[in-house]
């Protein structure tokens, strides 16, 4: 989890940093954070869409330039051809439920994160697909 943290320090997104590190056999296959795609101005550059149009947490996640962290991290296993089939996420925050139905067609089986997120849909679907989903408690 300190990597994954440490992934999150790279976020660009003015409101929430957050990372993500996708784990199988002891080994890291991928890491994300949040940000808008490659190539594209970020909201540290422009600004933050959200912020401007008053959108809370949680809501209206198609208002946003950027991707989540888990997203990224299951993109870029897709695009260097790693599969993830099997392999246990750890994320900075609880996966929202645009990355909840990400994570279950990826094959991911069990998720570590650190804090909540306010989206109430998104547990409800992990724990109907039958991963695992463990809070990992500050210290």
């Amino acid at each position: 989890m300190d990597i994954t943290a440490l992934v999150a320090r790279r976020s660009t997104c003015l409101r929430r940093s957050v990372g993500a590190s996708i784990v199988k056999d002891k080994r890291i296959l991928s890491t994300g954070y949040n940000g808008a795609p490659s190539g594209l101005k970020h909201c540290l550059e422009i600004g933050c869409l959200r912020e401007k149009m008053n959108v809370a947490s949680g809501e209206r996640h198609e208002l946003c330039r950027g991707i989540h962290a888990e997203q990224n991290a299951i993109i870029q296993a897709a695009f260097h051809g790693v599969s993830i089939r099997g392999a246990a996420l750890y994320c900075t925050n609880l996966p929202c439920s645009i990355c909840a139905k990400m994570i279950i067609n990826a094959g991911i089986k069990k998720i570590y994160y650190l804090d909540g997120y306010a989206d109430t849909i998104s547990s409800g679907m992990l724990k109907e697909a039958g991963i695992e989903v463990i809070k990992i408690e500050n210290n």
